[in-house]
């Protein structure tokens, strides 16, 4: 497979991934909106594929793709790893699909490319851990923690406002607002999940064309790559995800319009800080953490612990497994073929 042939594979895998990230996380945007049946589930995924795609207007920093583009080394960087990094996340975020796992998809792609880095290294004699932006890798995996925390604080502060404001409201009234303002909270969310989440493809296909000296720096980044991006990722936002709708939205805990509201302004202000700051944080983690945040204001029991620690397992796991899945890729590609 010669060089231009191989950037080819690796920008259509990219993009691949990207449509696949939106399938995989359109749950995470609308799981909350189609449980309080405020909108059908394909009016849903209509709503947040059409906000994806919007945040190609807004977002145009791209400091998370940046800091995705130095996930691994220059020095360790090639068509070859890249590629075997797509494979790995692709896997993962299928077989998680499948099972109805919601995994991120963010630290599917930063794992994968950081394994499949690690692995080159080690095959050049070099020590793996030199391979990687350490700092960058530790900012990712702090946020597997902060972004859910940020989320559920949040939505408790955001969830205690509401109460208070609308305490003297008539209920029927009040469910009606509450609809409504959930449009724009989902909106919302939507819109920052696309602003963060296309980002990271669009890092990595800079990253490549990087490598193959097609453009000289992330800074020269052609215009194609956020528009194929955001187009990737809201195309696969209207494919679905029904197993992970399922799971986000009614396992974790009975969410009506009020706490849907809370849960999406806690998750679009959490990725916002995240996007300003150029951390690849995850919308799955966030989301969960929100809707925990709304479960917790009613009692800590209307949360399902069980429900919840499974997912803490996914979200642990991701990293390592995407990272090990990476290097065997690699490994596989330079010794066998």
């Amino acid at each position: 497979m010669g060089i231009t042939t191989l950037l080819i594979v690796v920008v259509i895998l990219a993009i691949a991934f990207d449509y696949i990230n939106g399938f995989h996380d359109a749950a995470n945007s609308i799981a909350t909106i189609v449980s309080t049946k405020v909108l059908t589930p394909f009016m849903a995924v209509l709503w947040a594929a059409i906000f994806n795609f919007a945040a190609y207007f807004y977002f145009t920093d791209h400091k998370v793709a940046n800091t995705i583009a130095k996930t691994v080394l220059e020095e360790y960087i090639t068509l070859e790893v890249i590629f075997a990094g797509l494979v790995a996340a692709i896997s993962w975020n299928l077989f998680t699909w499948y099972y109805g796992i919601p995994s991120s998809s963010s630290h599917t792609l930063i794992g994968g490319f950081a394994g499949s880095g690690m692995a080159y290294a080690w095959i050049m004699g070099a020590n793996p851990f030199t391979a990687v932006n350490q700092s960058a890798i530790l900012k990712t995996v702090s946020f597997i923690v902060l972004a859910p925390v940020m989320g559920m604080i949040i939505s408790i502060i955001v969830t205690l406002i509401i109460l208070n404001l609308a305490k003297r409201a008539r209920p029927a009234v009040a469910e009606r607002w509450f609809k409504i303002c959930q449009l724009i909270s989902s909106a919302a969310l939507s819109f920052a999940h696309g602003g963060n989440d296309a980002q990271k493809v669009m890092g990595i296909i800079a990253t490549a064309l990087i490598a193959q000296q097609v453009i000289p720096d992330f800074e020269s980044m052609p215009a194609w790559v956020p528009l194929s991006c955001y187009i990737a990722i809201a195309a696969g936002t209207m494919s679905g995800g029904w197993k992970i709708v399922k799971t986000m939205g009614t396992k974790i805990t009975k969410v009506t319009p009020l706490e849907g509201v809370s849960a999406e302004t806690a998750g679009a202000v959490t990725l916002g800080i995240t996007e300003h700051f150029g951390i690849p944080a995850s919308t799955t983690h966030t989301i969960t953490g929100s809707i925990i945040g709304v479960g917790v204001v009613k009692r800590v029991s209307a949360v399902r612990w069980g429900v919840t620690i499974s997912l803490l397992w996914a979200w642990v796991l991701t990293i390592p497994v995407s990272a090990v899945l990476g290097g065997i890729t690699l490994a596989i590609i330079h010794f066998i073929l």
